[in-house]
């Protein structure tokens, strides 16, 4: 017997969380809407079928892997033998109350994306936060839903919605390495903004989204830990230490690094502190400065018929120096892009040494200052022509400079 209309105003639901791990889960059609359906159960590690005589790409490349496992045919009646749950998500109204039919005779539940009033389960607007998972039923209402659980989530992530993390039963804290991207804090990931949230120390870099340091509780003890170009900084092995002492003394430690963590960063050094010490540590990556700043002002490292290679090295010695590690010979052979970090004050040896050892003079090469800022500027130039422009426009870090002919798309 079909399932008795239920009026979607009325929010008669009883909320519940489906633990679905290796249970079987139907799902009838292969559109975008099934789409959507089988990356949630996916993710809640349901066993999935999908009966559909045909897929989007992006379903039927979790066919293959064995993520999913797809009947190509029409929906049949006996397809949900066996089944927990089921999703009737086909275009065809008859095909779905067929599916809802069979779910309700098999005493199985069942939600048909084509009619909430016929459906037996309704599916919450689903947001996750770490291990946290937020569910919103808007009644009649979806976008309602959405609108809530976007609000929930935006306030766990900037700690305007309180997150009680238990503490770790043996008194310990923890470290967690985050990446801050280029410095706007809008390009900061998700996880690392959640990080932050719940954080009782953070030891920022002068690079790191510094805006997001004003919008800290109170109690929250911010340690400047920046390391300014040929001036002030606070020394690698103190930074160590200091995670290592906040953690052990059973705090949660953010330690928010510009860029990425492990490129240039020296957040590795970091992780080997705190495993020696005993400490539980987390890498939250980010966008590292040498993508996203090129990219930001219109550069992209990598171009379809222009380059098949770009390289990303740093330039704090110059060529020929003894703490070098850098091949410059074999960088000035390269066809494709150089990305160079750090570089400002060796550029035009630098720029020299790939001229030297074969890059045409001409080579065309951006330099971007204050990258993701209100105040960031490029300047466009050659290998031959670098130092002049760097003297003539005054630039000071922070700037990354490309080489390379991507330089010349969008000029």
């Amino acid at each position: 017997m079909p399932a008795t209309p239920v009026d979607p105003a009325t929010g008669s639901v009883y909320p519940v969380g489906l633990r679905l791990t290796g249970k079987r889960v139907v799902v009838v059609g292969g559109g975008q809407v099934a789409h959507r359906r089988v990356a949630g159960l996916l993710d809640a590690r349901a066993v999935v079928t999908v009966v559909s005589p045909q897929l989007t790409p992006a379903l039927e490349a979790l066919v293959e892997p064995g993520s999913v496992t797809w009947a190509q045919r029409p929906y049949a009646d006996g397809d949900l033998a066996d089944a927990w749950y089921a999703v009737a998500a086909t275009d065809d109204a008859a095909v779905n109350a067929a599916v809802a039919a069979e779910a309700e005779a098999r005493r199985i539940f069942c939600a048909r994306a084509d009619d909430r009033s016929r459906s037996s389960v309704w599916t919450p607007a689903v947001g996750r936060q770490g291990d946290v998972v937020v569910g919103v039923h808007g009644g009649g209402d979806p976008q309602r839903a959405v609108g809530i659980r976007d609000a929930v989530l935006a306030g766990l992530t900037d700690g305007t919605v309180p997150d009680t993390v238990s503490r770790p039963t043996d008194g310990r804290g923890s470290v967690v390495l985050v990446g801050g991207g280029p410095g706007d804090p809008g390009l900061m990931t998700v996880r690392g903004r959640q990080a932050l949230a719940t954080a009782d120390v953070v030891l920022a870099d002068h690079l790191a989204p510094q805006s997001l340091l004003a919008s800290l509780p109170p109690h929250v003890e911010v340690v400047d830990a920046a390391k300014l170009p040929r001036g002030r900084s606070m020394a690698q092995e103190q930074i160590n230490a200091l995670l290592v002492e906040h953690a052990l003394a059973g705090r949660r430690v953010v330690r928010l690094k510009g860029g990425d963590p492990f490129v240039f960063g020296r957040g590795y050094e970091e992780l080997e502190a705190c495993a020696a010490a005993g400490v539980p540590v987390e890498v939250v990556p980010g966008v590292t400065s040498a993508i996203g700043v090129p990219g930001l002002a219109g550069v992209p490292v990598t171009h379809r018929g222009l380059t098949h290679e770009f390289v990303v090295v740093s330039g704090h010695v110059p060529p020929g120096h003894p703490a070098s590690l850098v091949d410059w010979a074999a960088l000035g052979r390269l066809r494709g892009t150089l990305v160079v970090l750090m570089g400002v004050e060796t550029a035009p040896a630098i720029a020299a040494a790939l001229v030297e050892h074969g890059r045409a003079a001409d080579t065309p090469v951006a330099v971007v200052v204050d990258g993701a800022g209100p105040a960031q500027r490029l300047y466009r130039t050659t290998l031959a022509g670098l130092g002049a422009t760097i003297a003539d426009e005054g630039v000071r870090p922070p700037a990354v400079w490309v080489v390379g002919d991507v330089v010349g798309l969008g000029a």
